[in-house]
């Protein structure tokens, strides 16, 4: 009787997940997007117009600079956000290919969804390339994207892949809330740059439910308590590693600001926009995401307590990371 409850339980959680991939390749379809039909339209971009909103970029905490520095300072965070989306894109993309294989014989609504998903984060990785040469042709030279994508998807892809689905659904859950809480509602912002936001949102939308699908399915396969602990060190070591990305290109883009903005390196000040900027980025591409409740669930339902406390205990560090008008974190920040 217990083996039959338990394959009858079985089966419902795979018709569960089958539908969902399904609702995944109804939703790629109906939505689907070009860059230049739908997004570019032959436009550029205006540096009259802010790319990131407060929200995101933090300048409004730095009252001693100018109406126009803040600006200039979120352009080049906004130039830095598509270059780490084109980045982190490509780990993904190797990711998706990879664990595709697991259906190529088997659910075939499951490898057409993993297969759209491919695509589309070719597509993205392609627009976010365009908008570095648009927003080049329009900013002063010097900018440096210090990361080389290939050197950081061989890091990622080197963790197991329980790990590198936990970030892959803790990115693409951020960006939803970036899009939702900061980027949907934001005024002054640049229509052409907005844009990018909304579409590549769309598509995410549908990439964070195959995530969190082919997440579980990964945690299925974890036999014992060794695994999982090793699963958590690899993410734990991640974590590290997006950090240590986050310094060295925030300490690029403040070095590029304070060239052109002509602002003394060694002033007070100088040290203020590098915290500042640090702070956003640990915001943007981490303490956002692990704030998101669906991320907490989801993780929280695959590790013990012990465990959590661990990736806890790693994130502590950069948890103050929440700009000053947003709400205080919660969960995993304690």
């Amino acid at each position: 009787m217990q083996t039959a409850t338990q394959s009858a339980n079985q089966s419902t959680i795979i018709s569960t997940a089958n539908q969902r991939y399904a609702r995944c390749i109804d939703a790629s379809k109906r939505i689907r997007w070009d860059i230049d039909r739908d997004v570019i339209r032959g436009r550029e971009f205006d540096l009259a117009q802010k790319f990131l909103p407060d929200g995101l970029s933090c300048v409004d905490e730095l009252a001693f600079l100018s109406t126009s520095e803040q600006r200039f300072l979120g352009q080049v965070q906004g130039r830095t956000y598509a270059n780490m989306f084109g980045l982190v894109e490509r780990f993904i993309n190797a990711k998706v290919l990879e664990i595709s294989r697991d259906h190529w014989l088997g659910d075939q609504t499951a490898l057409e969804a993993l297969v759209r998903f491919s695509d589309e984060e070719m597509k993205h990785q392609e627009l976010f390339r365009r908008i570095e040469l648009l927003v080049a042709d329009r900013m002063p030279p010097g900018y440096v994207f210090a990361v080389a994508p290939n050197d950081v998807a061989a890091f990622v892809l080197g963790k197991c892949t329980w790990a590198v689905l936990a970030l892959t659904c803790h990115i693409e859950l951020f960006t939803q809330a970036h899009y939702r809480a900061s980027i949907d509602g934001a005024d002054g912002l640049s229509a052409l740059y907005k844009d990018v936001f909304l579409f590549h949102w769309k598509e995410e939308s549908q990439h964070a439910i195959i995530d969190e699908l082919e997440w579980q399915r990964e945690d299925a396969k974890l036999a014992s308590a060794a695994a999982r602990d090793a699963a958590v060190d690899d993410l734990i070591a991640l974590v590290v590693g997006v950090d240590g990305i986050l310094q060295a290109q925030a300490n690029s883009d403040v070095a590029y600001f304070l060239s052109v903005t002509g602002i003394d390196p060694a002033a007070p000040r100088a040290g203020a926009i590098r915290a500042t900027v640090l702070k956003a980025y640990r915001w943007q591409y981490i303490v956002s995401g692990v704030m998101e409740p669906r991320f907490q669930k989801i993780l929280g339902s695959f590790v013990n307590e012990v465990q959590m406390q661990r990736v806890q205990g790693a994130l502590a560090p950069l948890m103050y990371a929440v700009p000053d008008k947003a709400q205080a974190p919660v969960g995993m920040a304690h």
